[in-house]
């Protein structure tokens, strides 16, 4: 890459530049007012330079405007080089404020170019924390793409993650992918099952398919108005209310079942509810309250 009479905007969206000693004030000093700011010193001939410009880049690229990045070709303008020193290259410095910061020479691998980009801006991209609560919330507000995706970012990074498989297959059955959703599972181990976040997703799964077996919701409702005993139009509606996300409804229409003949079918209606449970986690309200509810109907 040859310098340029002035200094030319790359094709990184303003990130990286071409810089010369004229310009080297304005895009490096007055810019790293505003976020820190590496100079890459380079020459045509270094075989380093060219290993180490594109990994500068991408993670530079990656900090999304927390760092910007200047490239001064020192055949061409070697006078900032100079006066800051430097003696072999590739050579990158950090300026923030105006002033530098730090520095490394050689040509680094990525994973260290990140560390000591890290070092002056914070992590490059979010928590895995930070990305489970943003695919969760994806989740509830019904963006399965979205939430898909996140876990998959999560998966990325971290393969063995259960909690971020669980999430992806509960995004797949919300988006009614349930082949999809079946194909993760059978990935797994064996002993993954015991985990909270794959048996809740499991249990997601197998109602999302017995929700298909249920029926309709006017013509179950119908047999419920004809017979008020009716408790497998019952059970049967109370999976069609949960696939439609009215998880209260469902719950209120077992613990009907239970109210009126506890023990139907061997406690059908309280091992549906307790699937129920399983499938929205231990702490969603709609599981409180109804545990709440149906303990106070076992043990009154």
């Amino acid at each position: 890459m040859a310098g340029l009479a002035g200094a030319t905007e790359m094709d990184h969206g303003g990130l990286v530049k071409d810089a010369t000693t004229a310009t080297f004030r304005a895009d490096v000093i007055a810019e790293s007012s505003r976020q820190p700011v590496l100079v890459d010193f380079w020459a045509p001939w270094c075989g380093p330079c060219k290993q180490l410009a594109p990994l500068l880049e991408k993670v530079v690229r990656a900090a999304k405007g927390k760092v910007k990045l200047v490239k001064m070709n020192i055949d061409e303008h070697p006078e900032i080089a100079q006066h800051l020193g430097v003696r072999s290259i590739p050579a990158v410095f950090a300026f923030d404020r105006g002033q530098p910061a730090d520095g490394f020479m050689g040509a680094l691998p990525e994973g260290q170019i990140k560390a000591f980009v890290e070092r002056l801006i914070g992590p490059l991209s979010a928590s895995t924390d930070e990305l489970r609560a943003q695919a969760e919330a994806a989740l509830m507000q019904g963006e399965t793409e979205s939430a898909a995706a996140l876990f998959q970012q999560i998966l990325s990074e971290s393969p063995d993650d259960l909690e971020a498989t669980g999430g992806l297959v509960r995004a797949l059955v919300a988006a009614g992918q349930l082949d999809d959703a079946e194909a993760q599972l059978q990935e797994l181990p064996p002993a993954a099952s015991a985990n909270v976040a794959i048996s809740a997703a499991r249990a997601a799964l197998d109602l999302a398919s017995l929700s298909k077996e249920a029926g309709d919701e006017a013509q179950l409702r119908q047999r419920l108005a004809q017979d008020a005993g009716d408790h497998d139009a019952r059970l049967s509606l109370a999976i069609v209310l949960n696939a439609r996300d009215d998880r209260e409804g469902a719950a209120d229409t077992l613990l009907e079942v239970i109210r009126r003949e506890r023990n139907w079918n061997d406690g059908a209606a309280r091992k549906q509810l307790l699937q129920f449970f399983e499938a929205w986690g231990p702490m969603a309200s709609e599981t409180i309250n109804a545990r709440r509810k149906l303990s106070a109907l076992l043990f009154s």
